[in-house]
């Protein structure tokens, strides 16, 4: 079994259960190990499986403080963002004309449907900007003009390119328990880029617009109002959206990332309980 020839390694990583939701075959582990969390998925747990899990754990890696706040009660705990390769998410050339980006699954765009008129409050002001869409799934609004909206199938070709040529990006999401476990990755894909977005400003949201390179909104109107900003004043955007392209080099590349993570899991092997 591929699971227990893990016993021979100096420390194992975990990454989520190996059952979804259920504490299993991880209690088989008997070589120090880490656990590496990236989302709220404490909320989805059964009979407390994650936390059982934790407890077995030397450290927990968490892409967050929220997350990290839930695990300090059961393990070493130690805040590692989620990365984003800069190499391949690097800026490219803008279209001609505005167009803003959404890109993400299918189960978020319920977020950018709550947006909706925002969105075409704005493009009532602007006749020449465009909503590009890149997901697994075609979106349905109700109140945009289908000649305003592309749909890109995803790849990561597509996504990669949606991203350069924007003008800018969107995040909206609610307020809630899940959401705030969310490390922001999108934003992480626009700003790497050299695309300024415009983000609901919860959770590691608004720790990445205080870095520069995001504004945040809550309101239709202030959704509206930052959208207007970015595509009014173009030459200025540019330049903020490279104020986030740096702050993104600085903390969340995965080049730099890769020593955090080889440091914690020396650290754990050679440790002592």
């Amino acid at each position: 079994m591929r699971f227990l020839r893990g016993n021979a390694s100096e420390v194992v990583l975990f990454q989520r259960e190996m059952v979804s939701t259920l504490y299993s075959a991880e209690r088989l582990c008997r070589v120090p190990a880490v656990l590496d969390v990236d989302d709220a998925i404490w909320l989805t747990q059964r009979f407390g499986g994650i936390d059982r899990l934790a407890r077995q754990c030397r450290l927990v890696l968490c892409g967050n403080d929220y997350i990290a706040e839930h695990f300090a009660a059961f393990a070493n705990v130690e805040i590692l963002p989620t990365g984003v390769d800069t190499d391949f998410w690097q800026p490219g050339a803008r279209s001609e004309t505005p167009v803003m980006v959404w890109s993400g699954s299918a189960s978020g765009l319920p977020y950018l449907y709550e947006i909706e008129s925002a969105l075409r409050a704005a493009m009532n002001e602007r006749a020449d900007l465009r909503l590009r869409v890149c997901c697994n799934e075609a979106p349905r609004f109700s109140q945009l003009a289908a000649d305003r909206v592309e749909f890109l199938p995803w790849s990561p070709e597509s996504e990669l390119a949606a991203v350069q040529s924007a003008w800018l990006g969107l995040m909206p999401m609610p307020d809630t328990p899940w959401t705030r476990g969310k490390c922001s990755f999108k934003m992480l894909t626009y700003l790497a880029c050299g695309v300024p977005c415009v983000a609901s400003p919860f959770g590691m949201n608004q720790q990445m617009i205080a870095g520069g390179g995001a504004l945040g909104a809550t309101t239709e109107d202030k959704w509206r109002e930052q959208i207007l900003t970015l595509l009014n004043e173009p030459v200025g955007a540019q330049a903020f959206g490279m104020d986030g392209r740096r702050q993104v080099e600085q903390h969340y590349a995965t080049r730099r990332l890769a020593d955090k993570l080889a440091r914690a899991l020396k650290s754990v092997a050679g440790g002592a309980r």
